[in-house]
């Protein structure tokens, strides 16, 4: 009966320990898995060569609406109308300004400094904070296109959400407008593919070609974080 006794009282044990070890194992893989906490600091001011990125002001709804909001051709393959009043892009632009106290929207006016006012926008449209990747959308007045403004606002947003933690940036865009794609290109993003009839813009369903850029690879590319 002893013999009995201590035998079952090992095997408690060694269940027991079992049990132990596998929690702290698993403890371990959680530390060592769990995805890195995002800075979430906003919509930061950033500076280039040209370029000022900066939170959007109510003031800016005329320069807004003349440079870009109110032209049908910037707006052909995006989700939204073009701007019918200045009043209206003024009271779009406080609904922003309000949004700026959360620290993880994204969202800047890029403002060409010889001109000083904004010429068209860049912002984090979706994000994954579990997965740690961000969506980006922008858009550019007409007069200012294929002169690599926009090449050097989205390079800038890049390096920028990487250092908030990100580990994946992606963007979109119409295959009917392909110099948005030439875009993404130059900043080091890599086409993925094309999902048919994944989207709606004011053409209509739309085919959607992506584009990502992971943080390995822009640190591989010679990028400092």
């Amino acid at each position: 009966m002893n013999r009995i006794v201590r035998s079952l009282a090992w095997v408690a044990a060694g269940a027991a320990a079992g049990v132990a070890w596998a929690k702290l194992t698993k403890r371990k893989q959680d530390a060592g898995t769990a995805p890195q906490a995002l800075r979430h600091s906003g919509t930061r001011t950033i500076e280039t060569d040209r370029l000022i990125l900066r939170r959007f002001k109510v003031e800016d709804a005329g320069a807004m609406y003349h440079n870009w909001a109110s032209d049908p051709e910037v707006t052909r393959f995006l989700t939204w109308q073009p701007h019918v009043s200045v009043e209206a892009t003024a009271e779009l632009l406080e609904d922003w300004e309000g949004r700026y106290e959360n620290g993880a929207c994204y969202n800047w006016a890029i403002v060409l400094k010889e001109l000083g006012e904004p010429i068209g926008s860049i912002s984090v449209v979706d994000q994954n904070d579990t997965l740690r990747k961000a969506h980006v959308g922008y858009c550019i007045g007409k007069k200012w296109w294929r002169q690599g403004i926009m090449t050097e606002a989205l390079a800038a947003v890049i390096k920028f959400l990487f250092r908030e933690g990100y580990q994946r940036i992606d963007s979109r865009h119409d295959p009917n407008n392909p110099h948005s794609g030439e875009v993404m290109k130059k900043c080091g993003m890599k086409y993925e593919g094309t999902l048919r009839n994944y989207d709606w813009n004011n053409q209509g369903y739309c085919d959607a070609c992506f584009y990502s850029i992971l943080a390995e690879e822009y640190q591989e590319g010679g990028h400092c974080l």
